[in-house]
């Protein structure tokens, strides 16, 4: 029997918002583990898309193409995301436009790095 999802299943804004909230503090928990910074205050999840359906599309980048938590980091993303309450299926794309760099820090990381 296939799930039929109905008007009274979708998320509302408020809903939307407060997901996206919690998924931010989940993947607060991701750290590179070249830099003592979580990846979120890094910079490097660029747009978080909380669907009404509760589906959520995730773009990030890494430091570098040559990063080692590149195989690692894609998944924790992933699974840190899907353990929010409500959310369904997690895609998560990494992209390297535009390239990152340390101006896309948030302050607080710059503070912990001492730049």
């Amino acid at each position: 029997m296939t799930e039929q999802i109905t008007q009274e299943d979708n998320l509302n804004g408020i809903d939307i918002i407060l997901i996206k909230d919690e998924i931010v503090e989940a993947i607060k928990t991701c750290f590179d583990p070249e830099i003592p910074v979580n990846i979120y205050e890094l910079g490097l999840i660029y747009v978080i898309d909380v669907k009404p359906t509760g589906d959520v599309d995730i773009k990030m980048t890494l430091t570098s193409p040559m990063c080692p938590a590149a195989q690692s980091l894609p998944p924790e993303v992933q699974q840190k995301a899907k353990s929010v309450e409500r959310v369904k299926e997690v895609n998560v794309e990494v992209v390297w436009e535009p390239r990152w760099n340390p101006s896309m820090m948030t302050e607080e990381a710059k503070l912990t790095l001492n730049m």
